[in-house]
């Protein structure tokens, strides 16, 4: 039994070791910075908004699919209707949809789950950015910042599951290296995406 703890917990901590660097430039972005801010703008909200729409909706649309047999409730993690909810909220009406993602439909499930992982990731980075922009900008869960909201006070517990889901996936599949793949990819798109 503890052999099995550590390879689960060894896996999860390579995953972020590998992950770490493009993970890290993608925060230093002058866009992910701007909604930490505490002097961040409405305008530069719903540019961060209207950038992280592009990359759920197509994830969710494109990706999610493939992994309802891994992650059985990969669809209560959509969130584009919330950003769609902030950003008209913001008086912002999305015309343009841009898909940062290349070949979606040859990605494997190993590739996918590093994809989501990413995502999945960001609902915990969230609810700090939530209180920047419940500070500096007045919006709130209700109205405004239902996506930093995530999962509410779910958030952890969604993560944690996520991760149970991640590790039983990589121990069944030995799919580390196309996982990590995956992860780092999704890192590296949205950073682009977003520069």
């Amino acid at each position: 039994m503890s052999n099995e703890l550590t390879a689960t917990e060894t896996f999860l901590e390579r995953l972020r070791a590998k992950t770490s660097v493009a993970h890290t430039n993608l925060e230093q972005l002058p866009v992910s910075v701007s909604i930490v801010n505490p002097n961040v703008t409405n305008k530069e909200y719903v540019h961060y908004l209207n950038l992280m729409h592009d990359v759920v909706k197509q994830a969710e649309e494109e990706i999610f699919p493939a992994l309802t047999a891994f992650v059985p409730d990969v669809n209560e993690r959509n969130k584009t209707s919330l950003l769609e909810n902030d950003l008209k909220a913001l008086g912002f009406y999305k015309t343009q949809l841009h898909k940062p993602f290349e070949n979606t439909a040859s990605m494997s499930p190993a590739f996918a789950m590093g994809v989501l992982y990413v995502i999945e990731g960001s609902s915990l980075g969230g609810r700090v950015i939530l209180k920047n922009i419940h500070t500096s900008l007045g919006h709130t869960e209700e109205q405004g910042a239902s996506y930093f909201a995530g999962y509410g006070n779910q958030t952890g517990s969604k993560w944690k599951s996520f991760l149970n889901a991640l590790t039983a996936y990589e121990a069944q599949t030995n799919n580390e290296k196309e996982i990590i793949a995956g992860a780092e990819y999704a890192f590296t798109t949205i950073g682009r995406h977003f520069s």
